[in-house]
């Protein structure tokens, strides 16, 4: 009798550990600011858009971290372009899956903290979404775009030099 206490005493043990294991795959399902009904990713059809905000901001955001606390430059660029688009990012989704990962609700998490200073992909999108929105595009046409993976067409190479033209000049 004591044999089968311990047997059924495994057998839960077993089945809580798969369900725990389970439950964090739901958690990470696309979040509520998605916009509903949005279509998977074009790059690959069978995986959701992450997470993103619809709408404008109606409050304060959050400031971006620092530039200067980066040496090197691609990485100071990218935070100092995050922060001229921070209401254009809070807009977009980010294709490293951080909101699975980290719990982001857009890409401007990623430069809240420091997690876009070691993500490739987070700096070519706000280098993207900064590119598009000095072409005057809107952030759902960015979005588009991202979604899209025009992301990654992105010269990262001339965010390696000190000069960035102002957001305030759009170039046509």
């Amino acid at each position: 009798m004591k044999n089968v206490g311990t047997v059924v005493g495994v057998f839960l043990l077993v089945f809580l550990s798969a369900v725990l294991v389970v439950i964090p795959e739901f958690a990470a399902a696309p979040s509520e600011q998605q916009t509903p009904g949005t279509k998977p990713s074009a790059g690959n059809p069978a995986e959701p858009i992450p997470a993103f905000h619809a709408q404008p901001p109606t409050g304060d955001l959050p400031p971006t971290m620092e530039p200067s606390i980066y040496s090197e430059k691609v990485v100071f660029n990218a935070y100092v372009v995050a922060g001229r688009v921070r209401k254009v990012l809070y807009q977009q989704p980010c294709y490293c899956h951080c909101d699975r990962s980290s719990g982001h609700s857009s890409l401007l998490d990623c430069f809240v903290g420091r997690h876009g200073s070691g993500c490739d992909v987070c700096q070519k999108e706000a280098f993207y979404a900064y590119e598009q929105t000095r072409r005057g595009k809107t952030p759902g046409q960015i979005r588009d775009g991202i979604i899209h993976g025009e992301w990654q067409k992105v010269n990262v190479a001339k965010y390696e030099k000190d000069y960035l033209p102002p957001l305030s000049t759009p170039a046509k």
